[in-house]
């Protein structure tokens, strides 16, 4: 027989008009037609559909509904077009019609009900406005809506049940409430927002935790019916799953079973409330996935099981109540119909799923000879292994294993769980392929293993290429622009060099001339003038040569002293690493000293790391009266160079002298440096994953690959072999094969000429341009904000208002100022109005500057640098740009030094610093000239404004200017505020007004008029929705279709995927 499907059938309640005929739609007060009056004269047909039309459109009514309303007599039409035309023209809603009014309203509502106790009336009020609400979204033009939600009002009524407090939760506000929800879900477009918001239908869900059985009731309809429109069904679930979570619930539908099982005492309240909780038990059962899936009806319904539902149901019978059973049978027929399909699946009749030894049969005899038992035995002997004792905290344990097979056998192949999946990231398809291919996994991760370590040597690689790039881009860059400066300022020498070699030719003519004439004429007294007629131009010496592109060098300075040039006095700190200078080693002492006979060691010794004094300083100390010669009698210095051997070793636990003496003769690394000291250095060259090697020939060569990073050199600065440490590597040197790491890099190092400054110098060379890059804008802003202040005219004005003011307010001394002192600018915002304390006089400034000088508000826009001048510190400036001279000066001794040695072939130093030294001179230069005109324009701003006494640095100066624009800035932006804040309590009270004066033109209208065509907005999908679950209609054709299926079943086995009629909405 062919399978048992349920054919999708169009649902009848989904309309207003359930049966064929067309219905008769009459007034409310059941006047005939023709006793009403028509303002205007109906007009032609064509004519009156096409206004008809426009008013069907703005009541989204279904495809039925608008079938049968077109079908009515066009007096009929004209009628419920007139109506509603006049219902929409009567200035008396208007104000209803906003829909900005009800959201102001219940926002301020939510915002109050913490705050105020309200009484009776108020109370009424406060509902009534809920009330109006839900009248105007079911029947207000499709406009109203729209406006609506366009405004955010179901966010502020999501917030408002958010935030209830216990009396208005218990009060028929939270009713109304959920019916203004219910009243916007009743059409296309308020439904769609509804579900579209990700938190909707969870916040309605939390409304059940109200003792109040109508709210109950209206939020179960809701959550009812969302499960039978397309895709509602997961979001109903998860607000469940919220619920449980907001409601502290032991497991899902706790509350709900709870109120199932509870008697309120009240037989109608009760009944409908039961009545909505099984019309939801059954719609979360049967739609959604439920519609054809057994193995999600038996999970979920498992859950109501487990909580003790059929009890229940048996004691529900005692009701009576026919609405209420139809809903009973129905969940049985289903749980029944699903027990069967699953017993077939076994060949069995009846499964007892409380029973866990029939269960375990049925599995043994289905896998017994499959591929599969072995993993069934594997299954039960680790769930033999698993914790069983009681109040042991293992549950979370069985737990994760009962979700883990829940998830497995819901999950359909795309990996979508049709509940809300227990485990995240747990994708059974994706885990059941890579147990397939687990070979091939571990293939794929070793390869990929492989290209990671690629990957990460290649950028490895790529960093240092792009470091070298860019490195020398700028480098580049910054001796075309020096180039181009030297190059302008060869010419503009030249220039005057051209008018300097015209100007003496013209001073030699004329001296030619004087000389002629005085020959020619008697001598003066005091003896003849001794230059010759016959001078010429060409007499004189020379003019000097124009200065070549590169400045020649300065002249060699003296002999330096073995060990390399001294340090800069003040060099940087980038350039001094602080090193104390080695000791004389022939000092000098008046005083004869006794002459030490220390005992030598058989081998090398750790290092003691002290500062040796001097000895001419010894005499009258108490170092001249101590004889150290009388302790090496006394102590073991056999035992003592054991201890204190400089030969590293794996030490075990040593008992005794004896086991110190055996483990030391397995010598592994030779160390002599300070161990500390080693295991800081051998951290460094980790990080650098360079060998000794690579290090030297990177130094030699100034670092032309960027192998070196500005961070690293400025650790090895830290780790220059003192003069102590050379000592020791030199007398060990035969031993190098043996020397623990740190110790090689020393000595390595220590074999590069002038290793110290070498390295000094190519971090100064790295660190220069950085460095000017950071003095030259603080420079710049100096410059700039001075002029900006001498310049500005709006200040200047702004100042002249500033002082009739305090001229005004001052009496006595303190009046008739000519001037004041820049910082009383910050003092003006301390002085308060005498009415507001909220006003200042910046304030009223501000509101002076705005009705008489508005050009003055756009002061801000002409001091723009001053924000980076105010933080400048002009003391440290100069300290850096002395540093960087010193540094520059450094260099130059060092590259003096290097070209009289004889460099190694890689040694690069000479070219690389001697095109460093030309590019950087130029371009300090350039800072010093632009820090001298930035001091002078500084100068003159303070005697611009008077405070060339005052010794103000700019920091300070400054500073005074932008905390007064910050403040003008900020005064600005409150006055602004409180003009906002006055228009928006002004409109708020206008529209109080208005809604006031409506409600009261209302209480004596309302009765009165009662609005043609009303009968076509009291209902609409949704409500038909809601209905058709509340009776049962919806699950009639199912009902009907399980009884018959049971008569059948004892002779007739069914394999049917189960297709039930539940409605769709479109939306």
């Amino acid at each position: 027989m062919a399978p048992r499907k349920r054919s999708r059938h169009g649902l009848g309640f989904l309309c207003c008009f359930g049966g064929s005929d067309l219905p008769e739609i009459n007034l409310r007060d059941n006047h005939p037609l023709q006793y009403m009056e028509f303002s205007s004269p109906i007009p032609n047909p064509e004519e009156l559909n096409v206004r008809f039309a426009e008013l069907v459109d703005e009541l989204d009514l279904t495809d039925k509904n608008r079938e049968a309303v077109f079908a009515l007599p066009p007096e009929k039409k004209w009628q419920i077009y007139c109506s509603k035309k006049k219902e929409q023209e009567d200035p008396s809603k208007l104000a209803t019609s906003w829909p900005d009014c009800y959201i102001d309203r219940i926002s301020s509502m939510a915002a109050m009900q913490s705050l105020y106790a309200f009484d009776e009336e108020e109370t009424e009020m406060r509902n009534q406005v809920v009330e109006d609400l839900k009248t105007a979204l079911r029947t207000q033009p499709m406009r109203f809506v729209t406006r609506f939600i366009e405004l955010e009002g179901l966010t502020c009524l999501l917030n408002f049940l958010r935030s209830m407090d216990h009396a208005t939760c218990e009060s028929r506000i939270h009713t109304s409430l959920i019916g203004c929800i219910k009243a916007l879900m009743n059409n296309s477009q308020g439904r769609a927002h509804v579900l579209a918001q990700p938190e909707a239908i969870s916040t309605i869900a939390q409304s059940l935790r109200t003792e109040n059985s109508k709210t109950k009731v209206a939020v179960l309809e809701i959550l009812g019916a969302v499960c039978l429109v397309p895709g509602g069904h997961k979001k109903v679930l998860q607000a469940m799953l919220h619920y449980q979570v907001y409601a502290a619930e032991r497991t899902r539908f706790q509350t709900l079973l709870n109120e199932l099982d509870r008697s309120l005492g009240r037989y109608r309240d009760e009944v409908n409330l039961k009545t909505a909780i099984m019309s939801f038990i059954n719609a979360v059962l049967n739609a959604g996935a439920g519609e054809d899936n057994l193995e999600f009806r038996l999970h979920l319904r498992y859950e109501f099981l487990m909580l003790g539902i059929q009890p229940v149901i048996d004691k529900l019978r005692q009701h009576e109540n026919a609405i209420l059973d139809k809903h009973l049978d129905f969940f049985e027929m289903v749980r029944n119909e699903d027990d069967l399909e699953l017993a077939r699946r076994f060949d069995m009749v009846h499964i007892d799923t409380k029973s866990a030894s029939q269960m375990f049969e049925l599995l043994h005899k289905k896998l017994k000879h499959t591929e599969a038992y072995p993993c069934l035995l594997s299954v039960l002997h680790h769930c033999l292994q698993m914790p069983y004792k009681r109040n042991g905290g293992y549950f979370q344990q069985w737990q994760l294993l009962d979700r883990i097979l829940q998830q497995i056998v819901l999950q359909d192949e795309r990996g979508v769980d049709p509940d809300l999946a227990p485990l995240e990231n747990f994708n059974v398809k994706n885990i059941v392929n890579m147990l397939i291919n687990e070979n091939e996994v571990k293939q794929w991760r070793d390869q990929a293993e492989k290209f990671r370590k690629e990957h990460t040597e290649l950028v490895s690689r790529l960093e240092r290429k792009e470091r070298e790039c860019e490195t020398k881009t700028l480098e580049k860059e910054e001796m075309m622009r020096t180039l181009n400066k030297m190059k302008d300022k060869l010419a503009r020498e030249s220039q005057e060099l051209r008018q300097a070699r015209g100007q003496v030719a013209e001073l030699v003519a004329q001296l030619s001339e004087i000389s002629t004439g005085t020959l020619s004429s008697p001598l003066p007294p005091g003896g003849p003038l001794t230059l010759s007629s016959s001078v010429t131009t060409n007499d004189l010496p020379p003019p000097p040569p124009p200065l070549p592109f590169a400045c020649c060098p300065p002249p060699p300075p003296p002999p330096l002293p073995p060990g390399g040039p001294p340090t800069a006095p003040g060099a940087p700190p980038c350039f001094s690493t602080g090193l104390p200078l080695p000791p004389d080693p022939f000092p000098s002492s008046d005083t004869l000293l006794r002459k030490k006979c220390v005992p030598q060691p058989s081998h090398p010794l750790k290092s003691f790391n002290w500062v040796k004094l001097n000895e001419e300083r010894v005499p009258g100390t108490v170092w001249n009266e101590i004889d150290d010669m009388q302790v090496f009698r006394i102590l073991d210095l056999e035992d003592f160079e054991k201890m204190f051997s400089a030969y590293q070793r794996h030490q075990k636990e040593l008992g005794s002298t004896e086991d110190i003496y055996l483990a030391s003769r397995k010598v592994k690394e030779l160390s002599v440096i300070d161990g500390r000291r080693a295991q800081n250095c051998i951290i460094l060259l980790s990080k650098l994953k360079l060998s000794n090697e690579e290090i030297r020939q990177a130094i030699l060569k100034m670092d032309e690959q960027e192998d070196l990073a500005k961070d690293m050199l400025e650790q090895l600065l830290k780790f220059i072999p003192e003069k102590s440490d050379v000592d020791l590597l030199e007398e060990h040197r035969h031993e190098i094969e043996r020397m623990a790491r740190a110790d090689r890099f020393l000595y390595e190092m220590s074999r590069i000429d002038h290793y110290q400054q070498r390295l000094q110098a190519l971090f100064f060379k790295k660190k220069f341009q950085e460095r000017l890059t950071e003095a030259k804008p603080k420079v710049e802003a100096i410059l700039l904000a001075s002029r900006e202040l001498i310049r500005s005219k709006r200040l200047m004005q702004m100042l002249e208002v500033v002082l009739a003011i305090g001229n005004f307010m001052n009496k006595g001394q303190r009046g008739g100022a000519y001037g004041f002192r820049v910082a009383s600018l910050n003092k003006i915002a301390d002085t308060k109005s005498s009415i507001d304390r909220n006003i200042s006089l910046l304030h009223y400034l501000i509101m002076i500057l705005e009705k008489h000088f508005p050009d003055l508000l756009n002061m801000p826009s002409e001091l723009q640098h001053l924000p980076e001048a105010a933080k400048v510190n002009l003391a440290e400036l100069e300290k850096e740009v002395g540093n960087l001279r010193r540094g520059l000066r450094a260099v130059e001794v060092e590259l003096e030094y290097q070209k009289r040695q004889v460099r190694e072939p890689n040694d690069k130093f000479v070219p690389v610093m001697s095109d460093f030294i030309t590019v950087s001179s130029f371009s300090f230069s350039e800072l010093e000239d632009q820090l001298s005109e930035a001091k002078d324009k500084f100068s003159k701003a303070l005697m611009h404004f008077g405070e060339h006494d005052s010794k103000m640095q700019p920091d300070e100066f400054f500073g005074i200017f932008d905390t007064f624009l910050q403040a003008f800035s900020e005064a600005r932006q409150d006055l602004e505020a409180m003009r906002r804040r006055k228009e928006e309590e002004e409109r708020r009270a206008r529209m109080e007004a208005m809604l006031k004066e409506q409600r009261e033109r209302e209480r004596w209208q309302r009765q009165r008029q009662v609005p043609a065509g009303s009968a076509l907005e009291e209902g609409g999908e949704f409500d038909d929705l809601v209905s058709a679950l509340r009776s049962g209609e919806v699950f009639d054709k199912d009902l009907c279709k399980l009884r018959r299926s049971r008569k059948r079943s004892g002779s007739q086995a069914l394999e049917a995927t189960r297709e039930r009629a539940i409605s769709r909405l479109n939306y």
